[in-house]
C-alpha cells in the first residue's frame, strides 16, 4: 500500500485547479482521471465563457465563487499569457412578456455587486448588435471567453512545477474510509492495481462524483441526486454579424440557446437542453428546426440552412426537469463526518469561471 498526502479525483479544470492550489501550498498532490487527456469531460464540452455572476442569488456559494473566480481567472490568464478576451455580453428580452424578468435580472446583478451591468437603450442595442431584435437589453462588460484547453495546460504545468502529478487512464476500482487509521483508501486500476492510503481526498469527479462518493460508503443523505442534461452546440458556416456574446432570457434547465464566440471569431449557438439517463454524447439532429426558431427570436435573419451540428456536452445538475436551480454543493468533513474528504457536486456552469475560487474553498475545508 502506497501512502500519499492528497489525492484529487478528476483532471478537469476544477480538479486541476484544486491540485495546483494544494501543491503551491506545499502539499503532495496526485490527480487521477480515467480519461486519456486532461479535461476530456465537461471541461472541454462547454461554451468557454467567463461569467460575470449575474444569474444567481446573492447568498449562494455559486455567486460568490463565480465573482471571485472570475477576477482571479482574468488575472491568471494575463499573468500566464493564456488567450482570453473580454467580449462583453448582451442579454435580450425579445417581447414585452420578458420585460419584468429582465428588470429582476438587472436588480439581481446589482444586488450581487455587479453595478457595471446596465440597461441598453434601443439605440445602444442597435449600435452594439445591429441585427439583433429585442424590446430591451442589458450589457455585461465583464463577461468574456477563454481558451479552456490552454487554461488547463497552465494549471497542469503549475501543479507539476510544484511537485504534483497527473495520472491519466487511471480508474477508481474501489474505496473505503479507515477511520481508525485516519485515512481514506482508494484502489486504482492503470494496467496494474495500486492501493493508496490518502490523508486527504478531493472528489472532483464531475459526472462521476456521486458514484465515487457512494463507493467510499457515504450515506445517501450526504450524496445529492445527479441529473444529466445534455446540451448540443450548433455551428454556423460562413460569416456572422455578432461582436459580443448574445443571450436570451434564461430558460428552464439553462441559460437559453445563446450566441458565443471563440477566440478565432467563429460563432456557435447553444446549448439546448435534453434530459438523459446516462453519459451519452451522441448528437441528435432532430431539434435543429427548434433551435433555429429559438435563434430567430433575437436574430430574425438567421440562415437556418447554414446551421450545422457542432458538439455535445453534459451538465452535472442537482435539479431535474421542472425543479428550481440549485447551488453548488462543496461538502467537507463538517457535513459528512469524514476527516480529509471534500466532495464537489453539481459543478456545472459557472464552474470554469469559478475554478480558482473553488480551489481556495477546498483548501480552506482541508486545513
Amino acid at each position: 500500500m502506497e501512502r500519499i498526502d492528497c489525492l484529487v479525483v478528476g483532471a478537469g479544470v476544477v480538479g486541476l485547479a484544486v491540485a495546483r492550489r494544494l501543491a503551491l501550498g506545499g502539499r503532495e498532490a496526485l490527480v487521477v482521471d480515467a480519461g486519456e487527456v486532461i479535461g476530456c469531460g465537461s471541461s472541454s464540452r462547454n461554451s468557454e465563457v467567463i461569467h460575470a455572476g449575474i444569474y444567481y442569488p446573492p447568498d449562494w456559494l455559486k455567486t460568490r465563487l463565480c465573482i471571485g473566480g472570475r477576477r482571479q481567472l482574468y488575472d491568471y490568464c494575463e499573468a500566464r499569457g493564456i488567450p482570453y478576451r473580454k467580449t462583453g455580453k448582451v442579454i435580450v428580452a425579445t417581447d414585452e412578456s420578458e420585460w419584468q424578468a429582465m428588470e429582476q435580472l438587472l436588480a439581481r446583478a446589482h444586488g450581487n455587486g455587479l453595478t457595471e451591468v446596465r440597461r441598453l437603450s434601443g439605440g445602444e442595442l442597435a449600435e452594439l448588435e445591429p441585427e439583433v431584435r429585442a424590446v430591451a437589453g442589458l450589457f455585461s462588460p465583464e463577461t468574456g471567453i477563454v481558451d479552456s484547453h490552454q487554461l488547463m495546460l497552465a494549471l497542469e504545468g503549475d501543479l507539476e512545477a510544484a511537485g504534483g502529478m497527473v495520472a491519466l487512464n487511471t480508474r477508481i476500482a474501489a474505496g473505503r474510509v479507515e477511520r481508525n487509521a485516519g485515512a481514506i483508501v482508494v484502489e486504482l486500476e492503470d494496467g496494474e492495481d495500486i492501493t493508496l492510503q490518502c490523508r486527504s481526498v478531493v472528489n472532483a469527479a464531475g459526472l462521476g462524483a456521486q458514484a465515487f462518493a457512494a463507493a467510499l460508503g457515504l450515506p445517501p443523505a450526504h450524496v445529492p441526486t445527479l441529473h444529466l442534461a445534455r446540451g448540443q452546440y450548433y455551428t454556423l458556416a460562413g460569416p456572422h454579424p455578432f461582436r459580443h456574446l448574445v443571450y436570451p432570457m434564461p430558460a428552464a434547465g439553462g441559460l437559453g440557446v445563446h450566441v458565443t464566440l471563440d477566440l478565432a471569431g467563429q460563432v456557435r449557438f447553444g446549448p439546448d437542453v435534453h434530459w438523459v439517463e446516462s453519459e451519452d454524447y451522441t448528437f441528435d439532429e432532430r431539434p435543429l428546426p427548434a433551435v433555429a426558431d429559438a435563434i430567430r427570436r433575437y436574430w430574425p435573419g438567421v440562415p437556418a440552412d447554414r446551421l450545422a451540428p457542432g458538439y455535445t456536452g453534459i451538465r452535472t445538475k442537482l435539479s431535474g426537469p421542472g425543479e428550481p436551480n440549485r447551488d453548488f454543493v462543496i461538502s467537507g468533513p463538517a457535513e459528512h463526518g469524514v476527516p480529509g474528504l471534500v466532495c464537489l457536486y453539481g459543478i456545472e456552469s459557472p464552474g470554469l469561471t469559478a475554478a480558482l475560487a473553488i480551489a481556495d474553498r477546498v483548501v480552506e475545508l482541508l486545513s
